[in-house]
């Protein structure tokens, strides 16, 4: 088991409280989960690392429990309810200087948890209908909380008494319409103190902090349809969003423009994430699939078939695919791939239907009689 975890570079959450190890050399996916006692109240909805060194794995599930995956050695260490399961789903988990974690859910409680209290050391109150939660990757206490009819929050957990930043409405629309927000997805540009947030109104803000204006900087759309996540490559420079009817488009966070679309999605775009160091960004959905497209010349370049509908995804910090090894194992892992989903099909039990019996209509055949024309 220890062995096929440390091949894996991409992990992924399925709605079936599964955790996938996706090893993208051979093309295989491997369950970490006992899959006898699968239930919908085990629904995986958040994942983060545990620790810088990537050797542990943090998986939060829709009862309220955190579990502790070992990626060294396969197997889940440690379990711990963080929440009730009456307060909503995960909507962000992360972990704070190695020992504690933070969590946040749908009815906005953002707790701080620690291994040697019981109940949370430090909680906050980020407004109802929360649909993400957000860690700062330069200052760990720093998180961003938005949602429903629930504005960008930018949260200080050394001081949580009020926010520090509260973003402000947008502006009425020509009628004088208020016009109505909705926070699905944020994250924080490098090298700057601004964020970029999507709505379910396929829009794309830049808020800056720094500045006494609160209501965004920039402000692009994108489609028709709601965005529902959003990643950053390492430069900065662009963004990328999905949205509910699979579309992945590439924006330019300078003038607001789009650069570009991924293609050979079929499915809600559920989770998106761009590699640290490498031009790729992870993909997966309710199509079942796990895709990796590259950010230069946007073609996809994996593809996996992960047979059920998933919820988020990780990616490894390290190259997600070895060179050497790449291109000579593809055709074998092609080859085991199959295999796996023959064997699936063959231990289903083969169900047969009587055949039915059709009683002759009129007895004996009928004889059709012609006229006789011309005589």
């Amino acid at each position: 088991m220890d062995e096929r975890s440390r091949l894996c570079t991409v992990w992924v959450g399925s709605e079936t409280g599964i955790l996938k190890g996706v090893d993208l050399d051979r093309k295989q996916a491997f369950n970490f989960c006992n899959t006898r006692t699968l239930s919908r109240e085990q629904e995986v909805r958040a994942l983060c690392w545990g620790d810088s060194a990537e050797s542990e794995l943090l998986m939060g599930c829709s009862d309220g429990t955190v579990r502790t995956f070992s990626t060294e050695k396969g197997v889940f260490t440690e379990a711990r309810s963080c929440g009730d399961a009456q307060e909503g789903c995960f909507s962000g988990l992360a972990s704070l200087r190695g020992s504690a974690i933070i969590t946040c859910v749908e009815c906005g409680k953002l707790r701080v948890w620690r291994e040697d209290s019981s109940g949370p050391v430090a909680e906050l109150d980020a407004g109802s209908n929360v649909c993400r939660m957000r860690q700062s990757p330069v200052d760990q206490n720093r998180v961003a909380t938005g949602g429903k009819e629930n504005g960008l929050k930018l949260w200080d957990l050394e001081r949580p008494e009020k926010p520090v930043f509260t973003a402000k409405n947008l502006r009425d629309d020509w009628l004088d319409l208020r016009r109505p927000h909705w926070v699905k997805d944020m994250s924080f540009i490098p090298d700057s103190d601004k964020m970029v947030t999507c709505t379910g109104y396929h829009q794309v803000h830049v808020f800056d902090p720094s500045t006494p204006q609160r209501r965004p900087v920039l402000e692009a759309e994108f489609g028709e349809y709601p965005l529902t996540a959003l990643s950053l490559p390492a430069a900065g420079d662009t963004v990328v969003v999905g949205n509910t009817q699979g579309q992945i488009a590439l924006l330019d966070l300078r003038k607001g423009l789009v650069r570009g679309c991924l293609k050979g999605l079929s499915g809600s775009v559920r989770a998106l994430q761009c590699h640290a160091s490498q031009p790729l960004v992870a993909s997966c959905g309710l199509d079942r699939f796990l895709r990796i497209h590259s950010l230069k010349d946007r073609k996809p370049q994996h593809k996996v078939y992960l047979k059920s509908r998933l919820n988020c995804l990780l990616l490894a910090s390290r190259e997600l695919q070895d060179g050497g090894a790449g291109g000579s194992a593809e055709g074998g892992a092609e080859q085991e791939v199959k295999e796996e989903e023959d064997e699936v099909w063959d231990s289903m039990d083969r169900v047969e239907e009587e055949a039915i019996k059709r009683k002759p209509t009129g007895g004996g055949g009928e004889e059709v009689k012609r006229k006789k024309g011309g005589d």
